[in-house]
């Protein structure tokens, strides 16, 4: 079993120092996840996106939406009316202000956490989550209530970081990952945890075929798995 990674050596719980963490880093947030993924997560987002809208979806609930920034990118599907949840306010005001600044109507972002969502079971066409799977207390409890929430026969959608399977390829990422990426984000982010547990989160977690076996786990069905961009991140694909 993997270890429990934690932004914090502190004896709050997973949940709680995540919130904390992304509250401390919301003001940079943006700018250093587009910076150290050079843009690409934008091309990962419009894939994702795309993926999304064959579904038709009308309700879709975006869990740990952080910022905004996928759920923006869904806000262009016809007909949708989006509700994102996080457990950082200060990612959410983030939030708030760039869809008030793009005039998108069709999207409301609240206060939620992702392993006891408010929803009534079978109320949404679609879910999906960006990058926030791995940062959930309760891995399990959390993709049991996305399951419990989606109508029958819907999809979750889950764009996430993976490992890279090429070894030359995958040496190179982890370098940068685990040296360059913290030292720079301990310089322009307050937080000088926050850019280490993110990739330590990313080597702990479980992924390609262990993801496929816990959403299975979890009751979903005809489970998909795309690698992107030589293994760095994969999008999953998971029917109720």
């Amino acid at each position: 079993m993997k270890q429990t990674v934690t932004p914090y050596n502190s004896s709050e719980g997973k949940k709680k120092q995540v919130a904390n963490m992304f509250n401390n880093v919301a003001g940079t947030y943006d700018f250093l996840n587009h910076f150290f993924s050079l843009g690409i997560d934008k091309l990962w987002r419009k894939k994702l996106v795309k993926l999304i809208s064959r579904e038709q979806p009308l309700l879709l609930l975006d869990v740990a939406t952080g910022t905004g920034d996928l759920a923006i990118a869904e806000s262009v599907i016809p007909n949708i009316q989006i509700t994102g949840i996080d457990i950082s306010e200060g990612m959410l005001e983030v939030g708030k202000t760039k869809v008030k600044q793009k005039q998108i109507n069709n999207i409301q972002l609240k206060l939620g956490d992702s392993e006891n969502l408010e929803f009534a079971t079978d109320s949404f066409d679609a879910v999906s989550v960006a990058f926030g799977v791995r940062n959930f207390e309760n891995l399990e409890k959390g993709l049991l209530e996305m399951q419990r929430v989606l109508k029958p026969g819907k999809k979750l959608f889950v764009l996430e970081f993976s490992k890279p399977s090429n070894f030359i390829f995958r040496s190179i990422y982890y370098l940068y990952f685990f040296y360059i990426l913290p030292f720079v984000g301990r310089i322009v982010s307050k937080d000088s945890s926050a850019y280490s547990y993110l990739p330590e989160s990313v080597k702990n977690f479980p992924s390609g075929k262990e993801f496929v076996e816990v959403l299975q786990k979890c009751n979903f069905k005809e489970i998909e798995c795309k690698t992107l961009f030589f293994g760095i991140s994969s999008i999953y694909i998971a029917r109720k």
